[in-house]
């Protein structure tokens, strides 16, 4: 709880509680609106989708907001938040100066919606805390063997890994990114950093000269029908001088900050891929504690980007980290990026080390894969983009991390010149930092996504995978992303499905319960979990769209890109039709839906604080 909060929220549970009993509740079904024909089952509940000031549920409801003030606010607990952070809490104390820094984060725990591969480059973390060794960091596996191959459907040929290319992890750890991300935070605490799990940030807030003034959490306590319950309560408001926003990929904030001070003017559009992840103890002969193994190839075909990864990880016991990753640039509609996990686990090079194994955890994310072309402007008055949220993941590496955390502290170190600059003059109340992209323009970040830049954009050509791979081997091998070119990507990603009837579906195999499971039974191991009684979060602009649209030309392809069957088309009980149902208690906050619905219509926000996935250490 906020400092100071909880006092004043008592109290206001107090007046409403007087409130009701003067004038009673209006009762929830006498409101009622459809955006869209009559016909049109109701699916869309959220306020921001049918505004409170127009329902006469919200009449009588105290709409005030507690507010409070920081120097400088962080969305988002992950490695670019708490980087940012510790970085500023350690020029803050190496300056003798005040500072508060506040870190809101919407899982429960810090770490709890981190997930990643993961093959952890540590330079930023070298940079940030040089003693990470002394202090117990859990860096417990570093990399001893690279194996990387193509797959067929039942060979596997190995390609060599030459010192230089971009899958040479030496030097690399294998990590647990949810333990680490919890690491960090300790870190984060022991300076200062005042951290806040559980607070959503739900809406972007603004000075009256247009910068950004600081963020409102998200307000909680409101029925699955729009309506105010009995606890309802208003969100809050954190103020600062200079809010930096680590949402992570796709973040819904972020997405505001684009449209309201245009930063995607000058850079491509993003594109994204979904990786899917499975955390399985093995029997201990086939236990290689060190060994990193990543492949292309089948199940997928030659135009469809994405790969594999599989992690022996050296936690006390026989452990494997093991994904797939799709790009979210595919064109067959019928594709299900979690039954193709499935299908690849059978492959006998895959299928050999989890023989025997037990499966323990089951997630999900979007990633980043624009990279260089893709970076949006990434400062604007009162706020500045870090991490994934911009999207610095380097593609061919696989790795988002040290990036990530590096921009953090880059972004920390701009912002405190700026904070603590006594004859600072700013034209607008929230600051303005430029000095941040000349920073980022001046570190290694930019020369390494620079070099790589070409290699994801190459697979678009008449040969796909093994084009792009030859591009790789002959241009990145020898001239190191020095060409005098940068090739372009296709464009959204929402663009590029093609309509079912020009599409072949794909038939896939059953799972078997042992090697390959179904989709609840691997969303369960997710631990998410969501209020049930709340809005779901999971809004459509229109909701006639979904029927109409994405069931009628794409055989309704959200039921198959989502990997935790949030979306399914069920019979009206008229029995004359369909509709969607959406199950938003599944959601493991992936934001793959709102990436590749076709018609743009689904809009990913922020459900109540501390809903979503529960992963250890993912």
């Amino acid at each position: 709880m906020f400092p100071a909060c909880r006092y004043y929220l008592q109290a206001r549970r107090c007046i409403r509680t007087l409130k009701a009993v003067q004038v009673g509740h209006v009762a929830p079904q006498v409101y009622s609106t459809q955006r869209s024909s009559s016909t049109v089952p109701r699916i869309t509940t959220h306020y921001t989708v049918y505004p409170r000031d127009k329902d006469p549920r919200w009449e009588e409801i105290e709409m005030e907001r507690f507010a409070d003030e920081a120097d400088v606010v962080i969305v988002g607990g992950g490695p670019a938040g708490l980087s940012a952070a510790i970085r500023l809490k350690q020029l803050a104390n190496q300056h003798e100066k005040e500072l508060r820094v506040c870190v809101v984060e919407k899982a429960s725990q810090i770490g709890a919606h981190t997930l990643s591969g993961a093959c952890l480059e540590p330079t930023a973390l070298n940079e940030l805390i040089p003693d990470w060794k002394e202090r117990g960091a859990p860096l417990n596996t570093p990399v001893t063997e690279d194996k990387f191959s193509i797959l067929t459907e039942k060979y596997r040929i190995p390609v060599p890994i030459l010192p230089g290319l971009p899958m040479n992890n030496h030097g690399n750890y294998l990590v647990r990114l949810g333990h680490f991300v919890r690491w960090l935070g300790e870190q984060a605490e022991e300076l200062g950093v005042e951290l806040y799990p559980g607070y959503a940030a739900a809406e972007v807030l603004f000075h009256e000269d247009g910068s950004v003034k600081g963020i409102a959490t998200n307000d909680v306590g409101i029925g699955k029908d729009g309506s105010p319950k009995d606890v309802f309560e208003r969100g809050m408001e954190l103020h600062a001088k200079v809010t930096l926003f680590g949402e992570g990929c796709h973040g819904h904030l972020a997405k505001q900050l684009y449209k309201q001070f245009n930063l995607r003017e000058n850079c491509e559009p993003q594109t994204y891929a979904i990786g899917l992840k499975e955390l399985w103890v093995i029997d201990e002969k086939k236990w290689r504690p060190g060994r990193a193994e990543h492949s292309v190839g089948w199940p997928l075909n030659r135009n469809t980007y994405g790969g594999s990864f599989l992690y022996h990880l050296n936690e006390g016991e026989p452990l494997v980290a093991l994904g797939f990753v799709v790009g979210l640039d595919y064109t067959n509609p019928y594709l299900s990026p979690f039954r193709e996990f499935q299908r690849w686990k059978h492959h006998p090079s895959i299928m050999s080390t989890l023989e025997g194994g037990n499966r323990i955890a089951y997630g999900a994310r979007a990633l980043n894969e624009g990279g260089f072309q893709s970076i949006p402007k990434l400062t604007f008055p009162g706020g500045m983009l870090i991490g994934c949220s911009p999207g610095f993941m380097n593609v061919p590496k696989i790795k988002g991390t040290h990036t990530a955390m590096k921009s953090g502290m880059l972004a920390a170190e701009t912002a405190f010149s700026k904070i603590t600059d006594e004859n600072l003059q700013s034209e607008t109340a929230g600051l303005y930092i430029p000095e941040y992209k000349e920073a980022l323009e001046k570190s290694w970040i930019w020369k390494e996504l620079y070099a790589v830049r070409n290699i994801r954009p190459s697979f678009h050509n008449y040969f796909g995978l093994y084009g792009g791979m030859m591009y790789t081997g002959i241009f990145y091998w020898f001239l190191r992303g020095k060409e005098p070119w940068t090739l372009k990507h296709n464009g959204l990603d929402s663009a590029q499905l093609k309509p079912a009837k020009d599409c072949a579906p794909i038939e896939y195999p059953k799972p078997d319960g042992k090697i390959s499971f179904d989709l609840l039974s691997s969303v369960a191991l997710s631990g998410t979990n969501h209020e049930h009684d709340q809005p779901p979060h999971l809004t459509l602009k229109d909701d006639s769209v979904p029927v109409a649209h994405n069931l009628a030309v794409y055989d309704g392809p959200e039921q198959r890109f989502c990997p935790a069957g949030v979306y399914e088309y069920v019979p009206l009980e008229t029995g004359d039709g369909m509709r969607l149902q959406i199950n938003a208690q599944n959601c493991v906050h992936c934001k793959t839906c709102d990436i590749k619905d076709p018609s743009q219509n689904i809009n990913w926000v922020v459900p109540e604080g501390s809903g979503g996935p529960a992963y250890n250490g993912l």
